[in-house]
């Protein structure tokens, strides 16, 4: 077992970045994108798109991205992971034959999707790269037409990506780079069905960059599938915040959380990013800011995909000044000089919080965290106070906490006002049906949550049985998606549905 750089170890077996012949820095000991060896029409791209200096992950990265190694790497949200794998992508698919695509990205959510997309139009122009987006909400046949412009990349949700193959409009065998960005995501969203079966219609040979901001335990099973000798990149502890944000909390009640952001959104300066635990209290809660006169818009997974792209844009060019979102998008909005993110209901799992601040403080940028606590959510804030590894502080002029435990005796397993088994609202209708997006409490809170340890789950690991247990990965019957079982369904049904004959990461029913 061989150490990353930051001497964070995995049970990956992998390569030391330092294998790879390192960039040579300038002459004051710099990195720069010279430096890595890239090609002088990448770097007037980079210049024009004001690129100055290779982020830690892209000096890391890129070098053996280049080479053609498999990739493992793990870095903070807004460190530059997306111009990590897009930049080696460019440089080694331009100039190739022409025909069907050659790279495909892999991503949770149509918003990151899309966003891959811009960059890759952005720095691959003068190198002739082009990209194409396949994410549900969209109709295929316009995708199709996409297609056969003969795109050089398709950046693809999976379950999208998986109707294409079964049209035959998209062969996978072709693709020579693959990405899997957000990895962790796509398992917590319950992608591993559709995972599973892109894994084994890939080409063997390919090379295969897997890119994440946590590493939880049942990420490991993913990286033995689809990654040969890694390089391990890790330029710092897994699921960190930026050291630029500043957090703290209010105690507050549920009635009492609209005035306390109302007094928070007084200060005009810089965009706001209020989030959700449900899409309907997001509903709600932009409805009610819009009532007050702020200029707001409304971000989550049950919008039509032209509400979602105009609400995103809007937020981005300043026409709204605050976003009302959930943990859906959390990973898709990369907007710059966001100054305040707001968590009006704790998250269901504290990764999602530090995917949630991240969208502030990009880039080394100074940001403000805020997240409201009412008396049932202190088993949450100790849980992620215990990720961040040092307490939360109370925000100036907060009370004292109400309570040190869930109220009503519910405990915080069921939350949002739906019910069990339905998500919030009540509603039995999944925020990602027919999206190619996978959710199974309205907007992807589909992991375990604080309080819920899942127990007996293994990974069949690359077609091994008896690995070790890992926490956090969804239970069958919890996965319901695109292309995945439904509930419930029996061991013959979810082999019919799979349409494979062999799981590669996992987890077998208990006792198998």
């Amino acid at each position: 077992m061989l150490t990353s750089a930051s001497s964070v170890s995995t049970p990956v077996p992998s390569t030391s970045d330092e294998a790879i012949a390192p960039a040579q820095p300038a002459q004051d000991g710099t990195v720069t994108f010279r430096s890595l060896g890239l090609s002088d029409a990448l770097l007037r791209e980079l210049a024009q798109a004001k690129f100055t200096d290779p982020t830690p992950i892209q000096a890391k990265a890129i070098p053996p991205g280049l080479a053609g190694r498999d990739v493992l790497g793990c870095a903070q949200t807004g460190t530059g992971k997306t111009a990590a794998f897009v930049i080696p992508m460019i440089e080694r698919l331009a100039g190739g034959p022409a025909g069907p695509p050659r790279g495909l990205i892999l991503t949770p959510t149509r918003e990151l999707a899309f966003q891959i997309q811009r960059a890759i139009g952005l720095l691959g122009r003068s190198r002739r790269v082009s990209a194409t987006a396949l994410v549900g909400g969209e109709d295929l046949r316009i995708q199709v037409r996409g297609l056969h412009q003969r795109p050089t990349i398709v950046v693809a949700t999976p379950g999208r990506l998986l109707d294409h193959m079964w049209n035959g409009t998209v062969n996978l065998a072709y693709f020579t780079i693959v990405v899997l960005d957000e990895a962790d995501r796509m398992l917590d969203m319950g992608f591993a069905p559709q995972l599973n079966q892109i894994l084994d219609a890939l080409s063997p040979e390919r090379q295969t960059m897997l890119f994440s901001a946590t590493m939880p335990d049942n990420l490991d099973g993913l990286a033995r599938a689809g990654l040969k000798n890694p390089v391990q990149v890790m330029v710092n502890p897994p699921a960190t915040a930026a050291h630029t944000v500043t957090h703290e909390v209010h105690h507050t009640t549920h009635d009492d959380k609209i005035n306390l952001l109302l007094n928070l959104i007084q200060d005009p300066a810089g965009s706001v990013l209020v989030f959700t635990r449900t899409k309907h209290r997001a509903d709600r809660l932009g409805t009610a800011l819009e009532h007050k006169g702020h200029r707001v818009a409304v971000l989550h997974a049950g919008r039509r995909l032209s509400q979602r792209r105009a609400a995103l844009e809007g937020f981005r060019r300043g026409t709204y000044r605050i976003l009302v979102a959930t943990d859906i998008a959390a990973r898709g909005i990369d907007v710059a000089n966001i100054g305040h993110v707001v968590n009006f209901d704790l998250p269901n799992t504290p990764e999602d919080y530090v995917h949630r601040i991240g969208r502030t403080g990009r880039m080394k940028a100074i940001g403000r965290a805020t997240s409201f606590v009412t008396g049932e959510d202190h088993f949450q804030l100790r849980a992620i106070e215990k990720l961040l590894g040092r307490p939360v502080p109370r925000a100036a002029g907060s009370p004292a906490p109400h309570s040190h435990g869930p109220s009503s005796g519910r405990g915080p397993a069921h939350r949002g006002g739906g019910r069990p088994g339905y998500g919030a609202g009540g509603s039995r209708r999944h925020d990602g049906h027919q999206t190619g997006e996978s959710h199974r409490r309205g907007d992807g809170q589909h992991r375990r949550e604080f309080s819920r340890p899942v127990e007996g789950n293994r990974f069949a690991d690359a077609g091994r049985t008896g690995q070790p247990q890992h926490k956090g990965f969804p239970q069958q019957g919890q996965m319901h998606q695109d292309h995945a079982p439904r509930p419930h369904a029996h061991a013959a049904d979810l082999n019919h549905q799979a349409r494979r004959p062999r799981r590669l990461f996992m987890q077998p029913k208990n006792g198998n």
